[in-house]
């Protein structure tokens, strides 16, 4: 199954990458780490996390406040956001059936 991120996603993971390596040399590898482990997981059991949406569902990373919200298309996971979950719920809901194909 391939993975795609929407460009706002992407940004986040680049984002708050950087924020967190300014707090800790190292950190922001860290985050990364686990944003690819969490991307793991849904690989291996893409339909285990609660539907954060109609059409989107939602899974927690483990280390840090943020969860992937992503849609399972043909063949592929579509990653809407990298949300934070203490600011704007919901905001990544425009992104979702952005008709992009996985790249």
């Amino acid at each position: 199954m391939r993975v795609s991120f929407h460009e706002g996603a992407e940004a986040e993971l680049d984002e708050t990458a950087a924020y967190y390596e300014a707090c800790r040399a190292g950190l922001g590898a860290e985050f990364i780490g686990e944003v690819y482990a969490t991307i793991d997981r849904i690989l291996r059991y893409p339909r285990a996390s609660p539907m954060a949406s109609s059409l989107s569902r939602q899974c927690l990373m483990n280390r840090f406040p943020y969860a992937l919200i992503y849609e399972i298309q043909p063949g592929a996971v579509r990653i809407h956001a990298v949300a934070n979950l203490n600011r704007m719920p919901g905001y990544w809901k425009s992104r979702e059936g952005d008709g992009n194909s996985p790249t």
